[in-house]
């Protein structure tokens, strides 16, 4: 009995080897049906500039809110009311985008975190001048890129605030003046 059970498999194997090793083409193949929508590039648009130019090293700053509520979109400085700051890949050694931004005093305003980076998990808190959390109206947990949060931050007193990611506190680490 033993031995036919030992001849059975060893069949069993052979033609499946067989089968595996012909020239012939195979009797099916597997291919996904092409996507209708192109993938994208993994870039966003509109990203940082290139270390170096004159706008790089700008601090990107707040004005007033336009409305009060955050919309979705707007941009990085003044007139939109809202700051931008990046993760970009590989930020958790090499930092924030931009590392230093201002905003105005007594003010509403958006901040806008924008993480890129697709290896690692990142959030962005913003810590008031004696290291306790600004109560920020949106989604402050830690997520991996690319992706988008939008906070709405209330008026602050003027001073030095940090903002923190808090899986990476020592290396992503910015600072936001409030005048």
């Amino acid at each position: 009995m033993r031995r036919l059970s030992a001849l059975l498999s060893t069949s069993a194997l052979i033609v499946v080897l067989a089968a595996c090793t012909t020239g012939g083409a195979p009797g099916w193949t597997y291919a996904p049906a092409p996507s209708a929508t192109p993938a994208g590039s993994g870039a966003a648009s509109g990203s940082p500039t290139v270390s170096g130019s004159p706008a790089a090293s700008a601090p990107a700053s707040a004005g007033p809110s336009a409305g009060g509520s955050p919309t979705g979109s707007g941009g990085t400085g003044g007139s939109g009311g809202a700051i931008t700051i990046a993760a970009l890949v590989g930020a958790a050694t090499a930092g924030w985008t931009p590392p230093t931004a201002e905003a105005a005093a007594n003010t509403q305003f958006r901040l806008i975190f924008d993480n890129q980076d697709n290896t690692a998990p990142h959030n962005l808190i913003l810590q008031n001048p004696d290291g306790s959390n600004v109560a920020v109206q949106g989604d402050t947990a830690f997520f991996t890129g690319p992706g988008k949060r939008e906070y709405t931050v209330p008026p602050l007193a003027a001073g030095s605030y940090k903002y923190v990611c808090q899986v990476h506190p020592t290396t992503m680490l910015g600072d936001l003046a409030v005048k």
